[in-house]
């Protein structure tokens, strides 16, 4: 059997150390800049703005571990794979990928690392460094690498003028953390004062992209006692649960009616909570009359005009494709965190996707994809 036609939509870098201590004044900023810190166990910790990252060990990289549950400690553990483009490319080709859109890793899933600095002027520096990075080293290397710049979530000049530079360089997303408000004092993500974010979105031609997990206030909280094994396998089962509220969020914010030609991504999303939703957001509009308050779209139309959920497993989601959208479904292998589906993505690709039409297969696991990013 050939292999299935695939652009993974939720991939991850890891940063090396030198990407801000290469890029930042280090006469301006000293030890505020992001860069690894060695304790005398000689256990190395990611340090921003002089305070330590709480990271799954030092890099969430288990896919291509020995041991999926396995923390890697020290720098010298960490496999190429996770941040050299070269041996990405020979990963990418070992599992049938033929390009991958990126998210950051040490900078957040959505960039909130950074979003919590109150110095604007250094969050912006991070922020900068980061997307130059993303570009110069794994853009330049391949085209297959499809690249999403992060920003300053605050204040929204700052935001959109990052936008407008990024995308200049070759940005194909934008990954906004889905509930800044909660990385410190700015305004609720559902108000005006955000709207020329979503406009320059529009503008530009580029989705905005909601990780799941970003948030840990709106994670199910894991139960005391747990393992840090145990307790790290309980967030990734439960982690596609928080977007439950960013969706419903921007259902029924009008964010969606505000900008009909803006494009959302809920990342590592999965599908099938999602059409369940979806369907009782419009059953709730019709209950409640909300459709009389100035809404001419039921919030499922809303969704398949304008967003996008992404499966990685299973044939529970891909049965919803009906309600979702066929054409609002991409797939991704969560590339290299622990619940990657990789090296094994053909082999999990064949039972999702059994007896999906090829049309509609391909449009899942690459049109949509190629169309949103331009690919």
């Amino acid at each position: 059997m050939a292999p299935y036609r695939l652009i993974s939509v939720d991939d991850h870098v890891l940063e090396r150390p030198d990407v801000w201590t290469s890029r930042l004044s280090s006469d301006r900023w000293g030890e505020r800049i992001p860069h690894l810190q060695a304790g005398h166990d000689g256990v190395e910790t990611w340090m921003v703005d002089g305070q330590p990252l709480d990271l799954d060990g030092l890099a969430p990289v288990g896919a291509l571990l020995p041991d999926r549950a396995q923390r890697v400690t020290r720098w010298s553990e960490v496999p190429q794979a996770a941040y050299e483009p070269a041996a990405r490319l020979q990963a990418m080709d070992a599992d049938g990928i033929e390009a991958s859109v990126l998210y950051p890793t040490v900078a957040g899933i959505a960039g909130e690392t950074f979003g919590r600095i109150t110095d604007g002027e250094l969050e912006l520096a991070c922020v900068q460094a980061y997307n130059d990075w993303l570009i110069d080293e794994w853009a330049a290397a391949s085209p297959r690498f499809i690249p999403q710049c992060i920003v300053p979530i605050w204040p929204p000049e700052a935001t959109v003028s990052e936008i407008r530079r990024a995308v200049g360089r070759g940005h194909r997303g934008v990954v906004f953390p889905s509930v800044p408000m909660e990385l410190r004092e700015v305004p609720h993500v559902n108000e005006p004062d955000y709207d020329p974010v979503w406009s320059i979105c529009e503008e530009l031609g580029v989705p905005l992209c909601l990780h799941a997990g970003a948030s840990q206030a709106i994670q199910v909280p894991v139960p005391a006692g747990f393992s840090t094994a145990r307790a790290a396998a309980f967030q990734s089962v439960t982690r596609q649960a928080s977007s439950i509220s960013i969706l419903v969020h921007l259902l029924i914010s009008r964010i969606l009616m505000r900008h009909p030609s803006l494009k959302v991504v809920f990342s590592e999303s999965s599908l099938s909570w999602g059409a369940y939703q979806v369907e009782f957001a419009d059953q709730q509009f019709k209950e409640d009359g909300l459709m009389l308050e100035g809404y001419d779209l039921k919030p499922s139309e809303m969704f398949q005009r304008q967003c996008y959920f992404t499966g990685w497993y299973g044939r529970a989601g891909i049965e919803t494709r009906d309600i979702i959208g066929i054409e609002n479904i991409m797939w991704g292998t969560n590339f290299p965190r622990s619940t990657s589906t990789w090296p094994h993505t053909q082999d999990e690709l064949a039972e999702a996707l059994r007896g999906v039409p090829e049309p509609e297969r391909d449009r899942i696991l690459f049109k949509n994809a190629a169309e949103l990013y331009k690919v």
